[in-house]
């Protein structure tokens, strides 16, 4: 039996989030969440506490610092007994490769916004393709998982903005130019895709918003 939901959550507001000079000069794992963050991450909690009610809950969480603490906290909605987890590499944050000056890490941001994000690689890191593959890997875990007759009744993610955009990507089969046009998700957003018994698949329930100017920038494929 599928998951009832699959609920995909961004971590908490992080100090890389307030300061983009601490992704330049801190190794990107180990930046943690502001107070703010952490207050955001027990809201988001109580809000998936309100959406499962007493459903059973296995949470997949990103192994970076901040994803753990945003886990932490969301956690202290449930009881231990309603929940498993496990740490999955697969969904961390895309590697932006090696540290560097603030002003370095600005240009590069600027090429990849001219560049587009799906093809553009960070000298020594990755590009959001590179992070597409390693969802798509995943999902093939997800789906074995899923298979299993004592699998709980929902599934959740603690995970990053692009892991998210492309988890979305990759599930609806959307295009290239449909991810670019996705905006991110705010922190500690709740994104929720919902089991369709009738058409068997998954309906998502909180769209991302999108800036559709992107997507008229793609080139149509002309069968002949």
């Amino acid at each position: 039996m599928p998951a009832n939901r699959i609920i995909l959550i961004r971590h908490g507001e992080c100090h890389g989030n307030r300061d983009l000079e601490q992704f330049a000069t801190v190794p990107d794992y180990t930046i943690e969440l502001t107070e703010k963050g952490m207050e955001q991450a027990r809201e988001a909690g109580a809000k998936l506490k309100t959406l499962v009610g007493d459903e059973s809950v296995y949470f997949y969480i990103s192994p970076f610092w901040r994803t753990r603490s945003t886990f932490e906290q969301i956690a202290g909605s449930f009881p231990i007994s309603q929940f498993i987890y496990s740490e999955e590499p697969r969904l961390r944050e895309q590697e932006w490769g090696y540290l560097r000056t603030h002003d370095e890490l600005k240009e590069l941001l600027r090429e990849r916004k001219e560049y587009g994000s799906f093809y553009y690689r960070f000298p020594g890191g990755e590009a959001a393709s590179d992070v597409y593959d390693r969802i798509n890997d995943f999902l093939g875990s997800l789906h074995r998982d899923m298979n299993r007759p004592d699998y709980p009744q929902n599934c959740v993610l603690v995970t990053h903005s692009l892991a998210i955009r492309l988890f979305i990507m990759r599930w609806f089969h959307l295009t290239v130019e449909e991810f670019e046009a996705m905006k991110s998700p705010k922190n500690a957003d709740l994104i929720v895709l919902k089991y369709n018994s009738e058409t068997q698949s998954y309906d998502l329930k909180t769209p991302l918003e999108s800036d559709a100017a992107n997507v008229l920038r793609s080139r149509p494929i002309k069968l002949q």
